[in-house]
């Protein structure tokens, strides 16, 4: 048996003796001829490799009264909204979105209908991929909508086909161009290669999609990764976009705003989605008037978030009566 081989066979060991059989450290040390600092790492590996997952039945009230409010409001097939974890940051909003879109995705692709699956990237998607259970999915294809790379042609650390194939076991494919060309004529000659034709052709034919909800704000991801530049930021918000849905910036009304760094976008333009199971997973109170923003597209079917930014996106919904779930008047379809 190899090393690595050994330390899994001895971290299921451990996390059976502890969380099961209710041993203490010492006492599993004792049983598994090791020393209990060695009993700790095992099952810290456990709870790393996503050998050991806890699950808890059920959610407050609250949250349950904010998915039927956003459900109805929003005309949504489903809403889960995980509940607050009191961090009040980005990073623990995500873990908790994680800890139940995990479980979520894998039921979802656990089932023989979803056959392929179109997804995007982000901080959110990654982390809720990590939180999934593994299942057995040879035949799943899993394929980039939209740019697989940074502007500068390096990989990006928040793209997930490589971890859902670790996941399921499916086959992944990349989109091997940049979220957004640096101009239209490098946006054309990359649409224009037969390979990426190909690739988005198949991708169109996906039977869902899950995506991330950019915002533009300093703390958003295309700020912080470098995708889009301080000039790209200042021009974006004096256009009043205030949301990235899927390399496309729209108003807070939900119509999109014809810039030039939306039309460099390599990918699926969300209205190609538009109709098709979408469901977005999205995750702090600062993504509030992004995530109203792209919910007010009529794009997304199935939303993921937690209680931190539901209870924020009910209070920017005040008492105005429901958007309507088609495209509003106004909106641009941009053609490739």
């Amino acid at each position: 048996m190899q090393d690595e081989d050994w330390t899994t066979y001895l971290s299921i060991r451990a996390a059976w003796l502890s969380f099961v059989g209710g041993n203490t450290q010492g006492e599993i040390a004792a049983r598994l001829g090791v020393s209990p600092a060695k009993v700790h790492r095992l099952i810290a590996h456990a709870q790393k490799e996503g050998l050991v997952r806890f699950q808890i039945e059920g959610r407050p009230i609250e949250c349950l009264e904010l998915e039927d409010e956003l459900t109805r409001h929003f005309a949504l097939t489903s809403c889960i909204i995980a509940p607050d974890l009191g961090g009040g940051d980005q990073t623990t909003a995500i873990r908790a979105v994680a800890s139940v879109a995990g479980p979520f995705l894998s039921t979802l692709l656990a089932g023989p209908e979803i056959r392929q699956l179109g997804v995007g990237m982000g901080r959110t998607l990654k982390a809720s991929v990590a939180a999934m259970p593994r299942i057995s999915r040879p035949d799943l294809a899993i394929i980039s909508i939209s740019g697989s790379l940074m502007r500068k042609l390096s990989a990006n650390p928040f793209d997930i086909v490589q971890p859902l194939i670790e996941r399921t076991g499916g086959e992944g494919y990349y989109l091997p161009v940049p979220y957004f060309a640096e101009s239209l004529e490098e946006r054309d000659m990359f649409l224009g290669q037969r390979s990426v034709q190909d690739l988005l052709a198949r991708a169109r034919r996906s039977d869902a999609f899950v995506v991330g909800i950019g915002s533009i704000d300093d703390d958003g991801h295309l700020v912080q990764r470098g995708i889009i530049q301080k000039d790209d930021q200042d021009g974006l918000m004096r256009s009043s976009a205030v949301s990235d849905l899927m390399g496309r910036f729209v108003t807070i009304e939900g119509t999109q705003v014809p810039v030039s760094l939306g039309e460099c976008a390599v990918g699926l333009h969300y209205e190609e989605v538009r109709g098709s199971r979408v469901i977005a997973l999205v995750g702090g109170e600062s993504k509030a008037e992004a995530t109203l923003a792209a919910l007010r597209t009529g794009v997304i079917t199935d939303l993921v978030a937690d209680e931190t930014l539901a209870r924020a996106l009910k209070q920017r919904l005040g008492s105005s009566g429901p958007v309507a779930a088609a495209a509003l008047p106004g909106s641009v379809h941009e053609g490739k």
